[in-house]
Formats: C-alpha cells, sequence, structure tokens
C-alpha cells in the first residue's frame, strides 16, 4: 500500500510541474484546435508541430552538398600535396645547412 502511495505522490508531483510549466494548458489548447477543424489533418503530429510552434526542419539540397564535399575532397587533395611539397622542401633545406655545417 505505501509503494502505491509513493507512485501516486510522484504522479501529483509530475502533473503539478506540468500545469506550473503551462504544458497542460498548451497541450489543451493544441488538441481543443486539432479538434475544432472542420477537416482534420492527414498528420495529426505535424498539426500539433506547428501548433506548438516547431519549426519544421529545412529541406536539404542533397545535390548542393555532394557537390559542397567534392569540392572539398578535390581541396583537401591539393593541400595535402602542397603539405607533402613543402616538407621535402623543408627537408632539403635542412639537409643542405646540415652539410654547409659539415664543410666549414
Amino acid at each position: 500500500m505505501a509503494q502505491f502511495k509513493a507512485a501516486e505522490s510522484k504522479l501529483e508531483q509530475f502533473r503539478s510541474y506540468l500545469e506550473q510549466a503551462d504544458v497542460l494548458e498548451n497541450l489543451t489548447n493544441v488538441l481543443v484546435a486539432l479538434y475544432e477543424e472542420p477537416e482534420k489533418p492527414t498528420n495529426a503530429l505535424e498539426f500539433v508541430k506547428e501548433h506548438l510552434g516547431i519549426p519544421k526542419p529545412e529541406p536539404v539540397d542533397v545535390e548542393s552538398l555532394r557537390a559542397e564535399v567534392a569540392e572539398l575532397r578535390q581541396r583537401y587533395e591539393k593541400l595535402l600535396e602542397e603539405n607533402r611539397d613543402l616538407k621535402e622542401k623543408l627537408l632539403q633545406i635542412e639537409s643542405a645547412q646540415e652539410e654547409e655545417q659539415h664543410v666549414e
């Protein structure tokens, strides 16, 4: 019996929290608006999201994203090549400096 009362107490606390945060009022308003719609929407969840002010995700332009990825890959490859060239030049300069030091 004590377990039932503890669960009931938690439920009351949660209900109170929802009331204080205006969650129940907002949900009630949205559900009333849905009920009063003369033509029910085919997607009730989208209706609820829209009336709660949840923004719709922007449509993704897959082709432009693919083009951007391809461009970034090319740039990456160029930078890798440039990096290899610069490392090679650095090694040449360092070895030339070492030879100069040994000659002196």
